[in-house]
């Protein structure tokens, strides 16, 4: 089993950047495909990037390619999100997840993930 907590989250200016930080608990935290899903109110919870346990799989939503970038640090047992050039539609509770199905071409969905960390809050002003 692995225990999620994020940190990070905040409130910043249309264009402006913010990193996430998921920590892990569990020694097997290399073995999961992790996952940075958003859920803004009365949304779904949608997938924004998800790095496979090597970090040599990447997926990345339509909407936040080229502007986010995931990363992992085994080591660390620690995910990440780098969000920059931010916009207002940005604005939502960032969930970490971990999953075992591997990455393919298709949008992961938040059913694929057994683990759950409370969420950060990302708030973008315009």
């Amino acid at each position: 089993q692995v225990q999620l907590v994020e940190s990070g989250g905040g409130l910043v200016q249309a264009g402006g950047s913010l990193r996430l930080s998921c920590a892990a608990s569990g020694r097997t935290f290399s073995s999961y495909v992790m996952g940075w899903f958003r859920q803004a109110p009365g949304k779904e919870r949608d997938i924004v990037a998800a790095i496979s346990w090597t970090g040599g799989s990447i997926y990345y939503a339509d909407s936040v390619r080229g502007r986010f970038t995931i990363s992992r640090d085994n080591a660390k047992n620690t995910v990440f999100l780098q969000m920059s050039s931010l916009k207002p539609e940005d604005t939502a509770v960032y969930y970490c997840a971990a999953g075992t199905l591997p990455i393919t071409s298709m949008a992961p969905h938040a059913t694929d993930y057994g683990y759950w960390g409370p969420g950060t809050q990302v708030t973008v002003s315009s």
